[in-house]
């Protein structure tokens, strides 16, 4: 049944706590076995790292504009060349490390709740709730995520604020198929039958008994779904919906530099680089996680 069903059903706090490091560490010695699932986690640790020292690893201020050094191609002074303002392509970068992390960071924490407890209860209260619940999940992903979230962002206006909330709007229903299909199969369980023979009530059941064992698949989801947030903003920032102007983010940089693509090629071929080898980095780890903590 796993470590959570361990969990649930062992008296010995002791022996749960050897029990959940046993399965942690067996878990971490089958993903270093994966050389791409840390290749990806060593580009998502270098993410965080960028991010929390930006002030260290910059080498200018990702705001100070000098029309004199404007469209400079890379050198020593400025390792990425500056762009139509003058700006240190290199520092924005380094700085937008932080903007794009933030946006995942608020997608995912608003976003992962709200799908597990939708997708729990809708699986194991069944009957109308869950015909409900679907249904409004299909409208969702009846549409694509980039298009639905533009006609948010064009309702509630541009800027990061907005663009966090459109793309937590439209990441969502996936979660709640993750969860509802787990609950489906963990409901009918003995141990969720004995806890319901205790007398325990529904909402008990799912959220102390049914949600903790959907959390390994929505981990892997969360993992896998990242990288896709990342080219969402992305897409709004290239548009002109997501971060405003003079933020460092890494589609609106790519907006910028779309007019000196054949001249100027570094000014949006950096930024770029910089979606692609984030995104490959959650993709690969989100692949190794589902090595490793789906048993099928």
């Amino acid at each position: 049944m796993g470590v959570w069903a361990d969990y649930l059903i062992s008296d010995a706090p002791q022996s749960r706590r050897q029990a959940r490091l046993g399965q942690f560490w067996r878990q971490w010695l089958a993903l270093k076995r994966n050389p791409l699932a840390v290749a990806g986690l060593g580009i998502v640790v270098a993410l965080l790292l960028v991010a929390a020292f930006a002030p260290l690893i910059a080498t200018h201020d990702p705001l100070a504009q000098n029309l004199d050094r404007r469209l400079l191609p890379p050198s020593s002074a400025a390792w990425f060349g500056t762009d139509s303002l003058g700006r240190d392509i290199y520092s924005r970068i380094v700085y937008g490390a932080r903007v794009t992390l933030v946006i995942v960071m608020l997608v995912v924490l608003s976003v992962g709740p709200i799908g597990l407890l939708i997708g729990a209860a809708s699986g194991y209260l069944g009957g109308w709730v869950d015909r409900a619940l679907m249904r409004i999940t299909d409208v969702f992903l009846a549409f694509p995520k980039l298009i639905l979230a533009l006609a948010f962002v064009a309702a509630l206006g541009p800027g990061l604020e907005n663009a966090v909330i459109a793309i937590a709007i439209t990441s969502w229903p996936p979660y709640a198929r993750v969860a509802r299909a787990e609950t489906l199969v963990i409901r009918n369980a003995d141990y969720i039958a004995a806890v319901r023979l205790q007398g325990a009530s529904q909402w008990r059941i799912v959220l102390r008994h049914i949600v903790p064992m959907c959390l390994p698949s929505l981990i892997v989801r969360t993992t896998l779904d990242m990288a896709g947030i990342i080219l969402t903003a992305a897409g709004l920032g290239f548009l002109g919906l997501g971060a405003q102007p003079p933020i460092p983010e890494w589609g609106a940089m790519i907006s910028q530099g779309r007019e000196y693509i054949f001249d100027q090629w570094w000014v949006a071929t950096f930024p770029g680089v910089a979606i692609c080898i984030v995104a490959l980095g959650f993709n690969l780890l989100g692949d190794g996680l589902r090595d490793v903590m789906d048993a099928k």
